[in-house]
């Protein structure tokens, strides 16, 4: 740390490390939450929140420890540097998403990121490392590691290996489905790590994928405008679904976040302009709401409502039919992340590395910056 003398003696300046804390709240400012997930628990309450950021971290933070600080935040100080329980140097560039398989004692964190890989770790491992945390990040190694093929041009050369921009589990199937860059979705066998199919249509990247078990189908959301069902027993799209078909402005927007609701007979469908609810059933829209931001992200609560955030702090809640219900104020400007746990409680994540809980009756349980890969921190 960099020791500044107030009676003009600088003999003690350390120019280096006066350069060093700069770039950190540099980077510490410009980081991003894009996925908040609950880890499972035996007693079913929110314990752990795990938080995915474009360093590259996975980091996990207990629930409760928050709470009981920010209960102790003095006057002047609204953002809490909570320090994580575990660390894991998920990816090489930012990681996208997050998402739990199995909920027992055997339970893995998957995740994916910019550098084409899907990465899964024993969520017990993680939680039980006995590597202090400021080393423990290249410490956890991952016991399944996925990677997108590269395609081949002309003269054998190869694409970049194309980034992995969503995740979805089909843990009836035994299967982790990727949304990648290259237009495709992939399906990866959980237990052999070998792809099983491929999933093409789409004429540009994919944003989302979500999983729906009880049809074995998977919905897929495209930088092209529209959103495909597929059917995972032959790789074939069933339906495509245009957000925006009608509309009379002349420039596209894109599908940037997919929900389905717990009984798996309604979509949420967040695009650059706007929110709609299909029903599943007969593909038909149920509501179109115009957003004045892009929605990044949209989540089912327990009560059928839709939660939805995007590029303002605000969380919005919609009933079923479209009726607004609640806008709550959030710490980030920018929230790419709303995750709800069966508790009534809600997590939003996004710019700045905040991390914002919602408890639910909507007053704000704690708000903390995520400190990541951070390693510094402890000199």
């Amino acid at each position: 740390m960099a020791t500044i003398n107030f009676e003009g003696d600088a003999r003690e300046w350390n120019e280096d490390a006066y350069r060093r804390n700069i770039l950190r709240d540099r980077e510490r400012a410009a980081r991003t939450v894009f996925r908040t997930a609950f880890a499972p628990s035996e007693r079913h309450k929110p314990e752990t929140i795990v938080a995915a950021s474009s360093d590259g971290s996975i980091a996990c933070y207990s629930l409760e420890s928050c709470i009981c600080s920010a209960a102790q935040v003095r006057n002047g100080v609204d953002v809490l540097m909570e320090e994580p329980i575990a660390v894991i140097e998920g990816h090489k560039g930012p990681v996208y998403d997050l998402k739990f398989y199995d909920d027992g004692k055997e339970a893995l964190l998957f995740s994916c990121g910019d550098d084409g890989h899907i990465r899964g770790w024993k969520w017990l491992d993680v939680l039980n490392s006995e590597v202090p945390v400021a080393i423990q990040g290249s410490h956890l190694k991952p016991v399944l590691d996925l990677v997108n093929p590269q395609h081949e041009g002309p003269w054998s050369a190869q694409s970049p290996v194309p980034e992995n921009n969503a995740i979805a589990i089909n843990k009836q199937e035994g299967c982790i489905i990727s949304a990648t860059g290259d237009a495709c979705a992939y399906c990866w066998d959980v237990e052999t790590g070998k792809r099983k199919m491929v999933f093409r249509g789409h004429s540009d990247y994919l944003h989302c994928v979500v999983a729906r078990e009880s049809s074995n189908q998977i919905i897929t959301g495209s930088e092209d405008g529209s959103a495909r069902i597929w059917d995972c027993r032959n790789g074939l799209c069933t339906q495509v679904i245009n957000p925006e078909k009608g509309r009379k402005l002349k420039e596209t927007s894109w599908v940037s976040c997919l929900a389905i609701d717990a009984s798996e007979s309604w979509l949420a469908c967040g695009t650059g302009r706007d929110l709609s609810v299909w029903s599943l059933l007969s593909c038909e829209c149920i509501f179109n709401i115009e957003s004045h931001t892009p929605v990044q992200d949209v989540s089912f609560d327990g009560n059928q409502h839709i939660l939805a955030v995007g590029s303002e702090p605000i969380l919005r809640r919609y009933s079923i039919n479209g009726k607004a219900l609640s806008k709550i104020q959030c710490a980030p400007q920018s929230a790419f992340s709303v995750s709800f746990h069966s508790s009534g409680i809600t997590a939003v994540g996004g710019y700045g590395g905040l991390v914002d809980v919602v408890s639910e009756f909507g007053s704000h349980l704690c708000v903390f910056c995520c400190r990541g890969l951070d390693k510094d921190k402890f000199t």
